[in-house]
């Protein structure tokens, strides 16, 4: 009787430790998967990202995308996304912890999640490959995309990369259909107005159509307007 459970024991722990391994395996399989699309597209731009590819799952679905280099995107934008989305991003390694941890005092104290500080590397992670929910499995993986992504590419190459996927409507992706299609121009010519306004509506790019305006957006976009010029960019 003590042997046949004592085979039983063997048996279990050898069954946890194959689960065990072939769960490690995988994980690490899917980290180079991400590794190995991040190195590729240091040098080259991606076609699509996960958000998009989302996008496109909705019946009659439509996407407008022109990627447009660094230099022809408005030096305006670059400050105005950086001022509005991560006043920090030449500074830090992908996490603002200071942003964080005040983020995290005033979801206590409202008891439910009212403030994020997400920078723009961790934007990117999650437009890149990932969905937008906000469970701890998938806040891990962004935060792994994230260190990767900052030992891998450069801030100006991630700055870039972001203005580029960026959700900026219904179906508007990138710096360069956000112009033509919210001011008729283009990335390399909107003004600090129209790039503060397009900053202003990150966070909600599909409430916004054209133009349109609000008391709240127009105090945001008047903020983001004050900070553009202190706002340091790649």
């Amino acid at each position: 009787m003590a042997r046949r459970r004592f085979r039983g024991l063997v048996f279990a722990w050898k069954a946890f430790c194959y689960t065990l391994g072939a769960a490690v395996v995988v994980a690490v399989a899917i980290q180079l998967w991400f590794l190995g699309h991040i190195v590729y597209w240091s040098s080259f731009n991606p076609t699509s990202t996960a958000f998009m590819e989302r996008y496109l799952e909705k019946p009659g679905a439509r996407l407008r995308q022109t990627w447009v280099p660094y230099n022809r995107i408005s030096e305006h934008l670059k400050r105005a996304v950086v001022a509005a989305e991560d006043a920090k991003f030449l500074d830090h390694e992908g996490f603002d912890w200071e942003a964080i941890q005040k983020a995290m005092l005033k979801n206590e104290q409202r008891g439910k999640v009212v403030a994020g500080a997400s920078t723009i590397s961790q934007q990117l992670a999650k437009n890149l490959f990932l969905s937008s929910s906000r469970s701890w499995l998938r806040k891990g993986e962004e935060a792994a995309i994230t260190w990767m992504m900052e030992r891998t590419l450069s801030k100006r190459r991630i700055l870039e990369l972001y203005l580029n996927v960026a959700e900026w409507g219904e179906g508007i992706f990138g710096a360069e259909a956000a112009a033509r299609h919210h001011f008729g121009s283009s990335a390399a010519a909107l003004t600090p107005g129209e790039a503060a306004w397009l900053a202003a509506i990150l966070p909600s790019p599909r409430r916004y159509e054209r133009g349109r305006e609000t008391p709240y957006l127009a105090g945001r976009v008047a903020t983001i307007s004050s900070r553009m010029s202190g706002a340091q960019i790649p």
